[in-house]
């Protein structure tokens, strides 16, 4: 289905409203030589495949699919090593295997990479010790020292992102062409910390069970399962800097539509979805998959108006609300949410972050999560879902594949204690890579539970 011509839509037409979030550079000049140098490098990713993602995300819509959504917070350009990145495939992967045996349906795997570079902040100063600075809002806009060089938006920055963006997803896709993605070798996935885990056994059970499946499927066809065997990946980030997400949107003729080639599947934060705002007018004119995170904070009117503005032709696979409640205020505001939408006549793809209502400080000043609230609204985001005759499309999570100690509980029961001896996140506390598979192998349970209720 075809977007109609937009003829009051241009990439540059967010400029005519306001926009949050935007940092504020010293050389006005300096940044728009950068902006025009960025429109002329090559898209980092391609409408077909802009448009494949689409058509994945209308299945989760239909139900016939379900999307893992993970990553870290805000990628820092320091994270574009080789295992670094396969370390955050292999844990998606891990994951993803866990919720096909489960779920008996396709996952639809995006990672929160190349070009999580850009992160919104509270306020737009920091103060400490008396000194003011400009708040760090990611790699993509100034470092995050705390000195008034490197606190200083750098215009640098953003061919820095787009090459590391460009880098890093090279390389998934020279792993998955590769054959790393393989289901027939899940053996290669191994994180090393299965060794060890309390997770091991049920993991190799179900890494065990998809292979011999395979196996038995293409033994009586006579041919290679394709599509099993192979997985397609897509990539994702907030659309946050709107001049670098401007600079990288291009008119297809053959499709007659515009396309974000900076990524594949763009998201407006809560803070930036004003129904007036320069994000939901830049959004509203590229034809790729958009989401919106959305809370308790968002009365049924701007609900409402996200749905018919963003997506006016109900077009499946288009919209995707996050919802992002917390374990405390979810029963209390997504059957509301749910029924605004409704009301709409139009549907969209709902998908749980169970990670930002359930921020909070532990007892030594960190932000940490804790595992069960993190479970508990993925629990009750099924159930409240089933109720009302709509259905969990999807999770959205904020993971790595590395061993930090940056949320509490989990198979370890790790403590607040336990926060100081790896917490390495410069933004939010994240998942850290056997939480994930925990996490994973529980929405399976907790999916077929309230399937067969």
């Amino acid at each position: 289905m075809r977007s109609p011509v937009m003829t009051s839509w241009h990439p540059a037409s967010w400029h005519t409203k306001a926009a949050q979030q935007q940092p504020r550079y010293d050389d006005p000049v300096q940044l728009e030589k950068v902006v025009a140098q960025l429109s002329r490098l090559p898209p980092i990713v391609v409408s077909w495949e802009v448009d494949a993602a689409r058509e994945r995300l209308a299945a989760a819509q239909r139900g016939d699919a379900f999307l893992l959504q993970g990553g870290d917070c805000a990628e820092t350009f320091e994270d574009c090593e080789s295992d670094q990145i396969a370390r955050k495939l292999k844990i998606l992967l891990q994951m993803s295997l866990v919720l096909l045996h489960g779920l008996k349906k396709p996952v639809v795997q995006v990672g929160r990479m190349a070009g999580q570079y850009a992160k919104p902040r509270s306020a737009d100063m920091e103060t400490r010790e008396g000194v003011t600075l400009p708040s760090y809002r990611g790699d993509l806009v100034n470092r995050p020292e705390f000195t008034p060089a490197a606190r200083a938006p750098d215009p640098q920055l953003l061919l820095r992102g787009y090459e590391r963006a460009a880098l890093t997803l090279n390389f998934v896709r020279a792993l998955i062409d590769g054959g790393f993605a393989d289901l027939h070798h899940p053996e290669y996935w191994d994180l090393g910390f299965l060794k060890h885990s309390p997770l091991k056994d049920a993991y190799q059970r179900i890494a065990d069970s998809i292979a011999d499946s395979l196996d038995f499927f293409e033994g009586i066809s006579g041919r290679p399962i394709h599509e099993a065997a192979q997985n397609n990946f897509y990539c994702s980030h907030e659309g946050l800097h709107l001049l670098y997400e401007q600079a990288q949107t291009r008119f297809i003729p053959r499709q007659q539509r515009w396309y974000n080639l900076s990524t594949h599947y763009p998201w407006i934060g809560m803070r930036t979805a004003q129904l007036e705002g320069a994000h939901v007018e830049y959004f509203r004119g590229i034809s790729n998959p958009v989401a919106v995170k959305v809370s308790s904070g968002m009365d049924d009117a701007w609900a409402q108006g996200l749905v018919t503005t963003l997506n006016p032709q109900n077009q499946p696979g288009r919209l995707t609300f996050i919802h992002r409640f917390g374990a405390k205020d979810i029963e209390k505001s997504l059957p509301r949410l749910i029924k605004a939408v409704r009301e709409t006549g139009q549907s969209v793809l709902w998908v749980c972050d169970p990670m930002h209502g359930n921020t909070e400080t532990s007892t030594g000043g960190l932000k940490t999560r804790r595992f069960e609230n993190i479970l508990k609204e993925i629990d009750l985001a099924f159930s409240i879902h089933g109720d009302m005759g709509s259905h969990l499309g999807g999770v959205h999570i904020e993971l790595t594949g590395e061993d930090v100690t940056e949320c509490t509980g989990g198979a370890r029961g790790l403590t607040d204690a336990d926060l100081q001896r790896a917490y390495r996140s410069t933004v939010d506390p994240r998942l850290n890579h056997e939480q994930a598979l925990e996490l994973a192998l529980l929405i399976a349970e907790r999916s077929h539970n309230h399937r067969h209720r």
